[in-house]
């Protein structure tokens, strides 16, 4: 059975993105893309939500080619949202309804591990129901003082065991989370 897997950077306040909905507080070094590499090797297909696809959509067809850029360029992509027209990004699926089902099915298939990268709130969303498999936080060590939390909407408790820490040189250190 596939696993699902979300990736997200967080700052030590619990943000993803800066109250103006810029990651620029976020600087990755060649650590943060050897794992970012990583990654994307065991991966064949990457989830996103509609804001989060947008912005990749625009940055990756057009970025230097390297391994980062083929994998995100070439691997399967599905796009969660009810309101985008359309996903034109080579390789991109659009699933309007019932992520939850989308999930279990896609879990079913054959094949590699899946992951979301940023989309907090269709991670949290998925979250809730119990389909994810492992979380990866990204924990920067900035404050940002104000900004939008990585887990939103969270309903109750959820516990996580830590199973694996990988300390980046930058002080980033990814935290490998599973439900405990």
């Amino acid at each position: 059975m596939r696993r699902l897997i979300v990736s997200n950077v967080m700052s030590l306040d619990g943000c993803f993105e800066s109250s103006d909905k810029k990651l620029d507080w976020f600087v990755p070094d060649e650590q943060f893309f050897a794992y970012s590499r990583e990654m994307l090797r065991s991966v064949d297909a990457i989830l996103f939500g509609r804001v989060t696809y947008e912005l990749m959509a625009a940055y990756w067809p057009f970025a230097a080619k390297d391994e980062i850029a083929d994998k995100m360029n070439g691997l399967p992509k599905i796009v969660f949202s009810k309101t985008l027209k359309s996903a034109d990004w080579n390789n991109t699926r659009l699933v309007r309804e019932n992520a939850g089902e989308e999930i279990v099915r896609l879990k079913q298939e054959p094949g590699k591990d899946m992951v979301i990268l940023g989309s907090a709130a269709l991670a949290s969303s998925l979250l809730q129901l119990d389909l994810i498999d492992e979380y990866r936080v990204i924990l920067s060590p900035v404050l940002l003082g104000a900004g939008n939390p990585l887990f939103q909407g969270i309903r109750q408790r959820l516990a996580f065991k830590l199973h694996q820490t990988k300390l980046l040189s930058s002080g980033v250190v990814v935290l490998y989370y599973q439900k405990a």
